[in-house]
Protein backbone atom coordinates (compact mmCIF):
# COMPACT_ATOMS: atom_id res chain seq x y z
CA UNK A 1 0.00 0.00 0.00
CA UNK A 2 2.69 2.35 0.66
CA UNK A 3 4.78 1.60 -2.66
CA UNK A 4 1.28 3.10 -4.32
CA UNK A 5 1.13 5.85 -2.33
CA UNK A 6 4.48 6.57 -3.26
CA UNK A 7 3.81 5.89 -7.23
CA UNK A 8 0.92 8.11 -7.13
CA UNK A 9 2.96 11.05 -5.23
CA UNK A 10 5.86 10.50 -8.42
CA UNK A 11 3.42 10.27 -10.88
CA UNK A 12 1.63 13.34 -9.77
CA UNK A 13 5.37 15.60 -9.36
CA UNK A 14 6.05 14.55 -13.30
CA UNK A 15 2.76 15.76 -14.47
CA UNK A 16 3.29 18.90 -12.48
CA UNK A 17 6.77 19.60 -14.09
CA UNK A 18 5.36 18.74 -17.59
CA UNK A 19 2.53 21.07 -17.32
CA UNK A 20 4.76 24.01 -15.74
CA UNK A 21 6.87 23.42 -18.34
CA UNK A 22 4.37 24.22 -20.88
CA UNK A 23 3.02 27.86 -19.36
CA UNK A 24 0.27 29.81 -21.40
CA UNK A 25 1.79 33.17 -23.49
CA UNK A 26 0.32 36.41 -21.96
CA UNK A 27 -2.79 37.66 -23.20
CA UNK A 28 -1.26 40.31 -24.88
CA UNK A 29 1.27 38.36 -26.35
CA UNK A 30 1.83 35.39 -28.69
CA UNK A 31 4.43 32.78 -29.06
CA UNK A 32 5.92 32.51 -33.03
CA UNK A 33 8.33 30.74 -34.59
CA UNK A 34 10.09 32.51 -37.60
CA UNK A 35 12.78 31.43 -40.21
CA UNK A 36 15.31 33.85 -40.74
CA UNK A 37 18.77 35.04 -39.89
CA UNK A 38 20.38 36.74 -36.71
CA UNK A 39 23.29 39.46 -37.14
CA UNK A 40 24.12 40.39 -32.95
CA UNK A 41 20.84 40.59 -31.48
CA UNK A 42 18.83 41.49 -34.75
CA UNK A 43 16.81 38.72 -36.45
CA UNK A 44 15.79 39.36 -39.89
CA UNK A 45 12.52 37.23 -40.86
CA UNK A 46 13.06 35.60 -44.39
CA UNK A 47 11.50 32.86 -46.42
CA UNK A 48 12.20 29.15 -45.10
CA UNK A 49 12.87 26.45 -47.00
CA UNK A 50 9.43 25.20 -49.03
CA UNK A 51 9.44 21.98 -47.28
CA UNK A 52 9.07 23.80 -43.80
CA UNK A 53 5.45 24.68 -43.07
CA UNK A 54 4.79 28.79 -42.13
CA UNK A 55 2.84 29.65 -38.72
CA UNK A 56 2.00 33.01 -39.16
CA UNK A 57 2.00 35.73 -41.72
CA UNK A 58 4.94 37.70 -40.99
CA UNK A 59 6.32 39.22 -43.98
CA UNK A 60 9.98 38.75 -45.20
CA UNK A 61 12.08 41.51 -43.94
CA UNK A 62 10.63 42.23 -40.45
CA UNK A 63 13.20 42.77 -38.24
CA UNK A 64 12.81 41.78 -34.55
CA UNK A 65 15.76 42.33 -31.25
CA UNK A 66 15.93 39.28 -29.71
CA UNK A 67 16.06 39.09 -25.96
CA UNK A 68 16.22 35.80 -23.73
CA UNK A 69 18.78 34.02 -21.98
CA UNK A 70 22.50 34.36 -22.26
CA UNK A 71 23.16 31.27 -23.51
CA UNK A 72 20.18 30.62 -25.98
CA UNK A 73 21.60 34.20 -27.51
CA UNK A 74 25.16 33.07 -27.49
CA UNK A 75 24.17 29.83 -29.87
CA UNK A 76 22.31 32.11 -31.97
CA UNK A 77 24.78 34.40 -32.39
CA UNK A 78 27.57 31.90 -33.30
CA UNK A 79 25.26 30.81 -36.02
CA UNK A 80 25.07 34.10 -38.13
CA UNK A 81 25.09 33.38 -41.68
CA UNK A 82 23.22 30.52 -41.37
CA UNK A 83 19.42 30.05 -41.72
CA UNK A 84 17.78 29.34 -38.72
CA UNK A 85 14.22 29.39 -36.70
CA UNK A 86 13.75 31.10 -33.89
CA UNK A 87 10.83 30.66 -30.97
CA UNK A 88 9.47 33.04 -28.37
CA UNK A 89 7.05 35.81 -27.18
CA UNK A 90 6.10 38.40 -29.17
CA UNK A 91 3.39 40.96 -28.34
CA UNK A 92 0.38 40.64 -30.26
CA UNK A 93 0.25 44.53 -31.28
CA UNK A 94 3.89 44.16 -32.62
CA UNK A 95 2.82 41.96 -34.99
CA UNK A 96 -0.36 42.57 -36.15
CA UNK A 97 -0.26 44.87 -39.43
CA UNK A 98 -0.60 48.67 -39.50
CA UNK A 99 -3.78 50.21 -38.01
CA UNK A 100 -5.39 52.81 -39.19
CA UNK A 101 -8.87 54.13 -40.61
CA UNK A 102 -10.65 52.15 -43.38
CA UNK A 103 -12.25 54.06 -45.76
CA UNK A 104 -13.54 53.68 -49.29
CA UNK A 105 -15.34 49.56 -48.16
CA UNK A 106 -11.68 48.64 -46.69
CA UNK A 107 -9.86 49.34 -49.93
CA UNK A 108 -7.84 52.19 -48.30
CA UNK A 109 -6.17 52.20 -45.08
CA UNK A 110 -5.59 55.99 -43.68
CA UNK A 111 -2.29 55.02 -41.06
CA UNK A 112 0.44 54.49 -40.43
CA UNK A 113 2.76 52.12 -42.50
CA UNK A 114 4.83 49.16 -41.79
CA UNK A 115 8.00 49.22 -40.18
CA UNK A 116 10.50 49.88 -42.57
CA UNK A 117 14.46 49.55 -42.54
CA UNK A 118 16.65 52.06 -41.02
CA UNK A 119 18.76 54.82 -42.61
CA UNK A 120 21.57 54.68 -40.47
CA UNK A 121 25.41 54.50 -42.48
CA UNK A 122 25.96 51.53 -40.02
CA UNK A 123 22.73 49.43 -41.20
CA UNK A 124 22.06 48.85 -37.89
CA UNK A 125 18.46 49.15 -36.89
CA UNK A 126 18.84 48.98 -33.15
CA UNK A 127 21.36 52.42 -33.50
CA UNK A 128 18.84 53.90 -35.30
CA UNK A 129 16.65 56.12 -32.85
CA UNK A 130 13.81 56.49 -35.11
CA UNK A 131 13.56 53.09 -35.86
CA UNK A 132 11.06 51.00 -33.49
CA UNK A 133 12.14 47.77 -33.07
CA UNK A 134 9.56 44.95 -32.03
CA UNK A 135 10.85 42.33 -29.53
CA UNK A 136 11.09 38.66 -29.21
CA UNK A 137 11.70 36.87 -25.93
CA UNK A 138 13.54 33.77 -27.17
CA UNK A 139 12.91 30.27 -25.69
CA UNK A 140 13.86 28.37 -28.42
CA UNK A 141 15.94 27.72 -32.03
CA UNK A 142 16.76 25.44 -34.25
CA UNK A 143 18.88 24.95 -37.55
CA UNK A 144 17.51 25.10 -40.84
CA UNK A 145 18.84 23.66 -44.46
CA UNK A 146 20.09 27.08 -45.98
CA UNK A 147 22.48 30.01 -45.80
CA UNK A 148 21.64 33.99 -45.46
CA UNK A 149 21.52 36.48 -48.19
CA UNK A 150 23.93 39.50 -47.50
CA UNK A 151 21.52 42.10 -47.29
Amino acid sequence: MQQLTWLLVGVAMAGGAVAAQERKPPSDSEQLSLPGCAKGRTFIVTEGPEHEPRQVAVAPGRRFRLEGPKDVLNDIKRREGQLIEVTGLVRKSDVAGPGGISAAGGRVQIGAGPPRAGTSPTGDPARESGYNQAIMDVSAWRLLDGTCKER
